[in-house]
């Protein structure tokens, strides 16, 4: 098309699809130049994905359509662009004279790179990019020791959080009021989802609404898989920014503190990847469990990516994960232990799975998650602790509620039988990580 001639400012969505309480969105419709709102299906995320049914895009897609709604009725139009982000901003700079990008921090090792690279890029072109903080309450330098040094563990790090944590915090930025100084202009096309290789498929995505009988319940019901009503099934939500988290702290200081401790875990994992970006790239947080001989049986990882362990509560959840794109928390524990320990798979086997099935697939989480339940991330389970499926299961699903619903053969003589024997491997991995340990 022709080069546009009206100088303008850009906003580059990412992982905060919404137009309300959005930080980078409202410092840039505040700037004093109408803005042209952006949105790029990364190629270089795109590529790595295997599944062309994936859902995460087709949430990302039916979301793009829908903020296009918003904006045609507002007489804007969202730019929507399928390419690696450089291209892309080489083509934006021939159709807008665009004086500033304005966009919200990532923190994953990928998104750094990427950001440093495209300012690079900008500024070469004499345009500035600013971004700012919105996905998290704090982040990078905000919650540190007195000498300065990230924490490592989680509750004093906790600690240090609700003491810094003031209304401020959480006020919103109101960047819906100021959606008049969007730029005017024709409807532009959004790709398809055939046109980027993926296919479209009907699917049920979680309600972005907060369900606040969920979060004041949440200490009692939260563990309890076979419980629909236990978790608020938001993180799908959190991880594109279709909700603000200034949002959602707000009423979870007034409503459940163990819910506000979720949201803080999040901020501290996030922290952890800034701190040490190695994590995000296959390293262990604790370099010494990269000492760990495991032994990585492929037929043993198949049974455990179909759910046909012989553990029903593993079962159950890897069955509801491929099926849904979700597992619930406390299962996520389990089956992680499960194959970190049980089976003594490497870490990054299961992490990387998770990765290609969660919807709300969130680098930081998945690895600290991950870490965590296999002994060699910050603050973790100590490595002796191996979870028993059967204890477990008795404690969290005693009436089988949710074994049921995924493996309702698991008391047939068809189910398989267990792959290992618990007490057999608990022993084994004991060995195994004390041998490592101790070179």
């Amino acid at each position: 098309m022709p080069k546009n001639t009206t100088l303008v400012n850009v906003m580059w969505f990412r992982r905060d699809l919404r137009l309300e309480d959005n930080h980078a969105l409202y410092v840039a419709l505040k700037s004093g130049l109408p803005v042209i709102p952006l949105f790029i299906f990364d190629q270089s995320i795109l590529d790595l994905l295997e599944d062309k049914n994936d859902q995460r895009v087709a949430f990302i897609h039916a979301t793009i359509s829908l903020l296009q709604n918003q904006l045609v009725a507002l007489g804007s139009s969202l730019d929507v662009r399928y390419g690696h982000p450089q291209a892309v901003f080489k083509e934006l700079l021939k159709d807008y004279d665009i004086e500033q990008v304005f966009t919200n921090h990532d923190y994953e090792p990928y998104a750094r790179e990427r950001d440093e690279s495209i300012g690079s890029f900008l500024k070469d072109h004499q345009v500035k990019l600013n971004t700012y903080k919105d996905q998290v309450i704090f982040e990078k330098q905000e919650i540190v020791k007195e000498d300065g040094k990230p924490y490592t563990v989680f509750t004093p790090y906790s600690n240090k959080w609700k003491a810094k944590l003031t209304d401020a915090d959480c006020v919103s930025f109101p960047s819906e009021k100021l959606v008049k100084h969007f730029f005017q202009q024709n409807t532009l096309l959004v790709p398809s989802l055939e046109s980027m290789g993926f296919s479209s498929t009907p699917y049920q995505f979680p309600s972005k609404e907060l369900n606040e009988s969920i979060v004041i319940h949440y200490t009692d019901q939260r563990n309890f898989p076979g419980n629909d009503k236990g978790t608020s099934r938001l993180g799908l939500h959190l991880r594109f920014g279709t909700v603000s988290i200034r949002t959602l702290t707000r009423r979870a200081r007034v409503l459940n503190e163990t819910f506000l401790n979720e949201l803080i875990w999040r901020d501290f994992y996030h922290t952890i990847l800034w701190h040490f970006p190695r994590v995000g790239k296959g390293a262990s947080f604790k370099p010494e469990y990269d000492r760990i001989e495991w032994r990585n049986n492929e037929t043993e990882f198949e049974a455990w990516c179909h759910g046909m362990t012989g553990y029903p509560i593993v079962d159950a959840g890897m069955r509801e994960l491929n099926t849904t794109g979700f597992m619930h928390n406390r299962v996520r524990m389990i089956v992680a232990s499960f194959l970190t320990k049980h089976l003594l798979i490497d870490w990054r086997w299961g992490e990387a799975y998770f990765a290609q099935k969660l919807l709300d697939f969130d680098l930081a989480a998945n690895n600290g998650g991950w870490q965590w339940a296999s002994g060699s991330g910050c603050d973790a389970a100590p490595y002796f602790r191996v979870f028993n499926p059967y204890l477990q299961t008795e404690k969290f699903d005693p009436s089988f509620t949710y074994i049921k619903k995924w493996v309702p053969e698991f008391q047939e003589l068809t189910y398989p039988k267990p792959i290992v024997v618990h007490e057999v491997a608990r022993k084994r991995v004991l060995e195994v990580y004390a041998k490592a340990l101790k070179k």
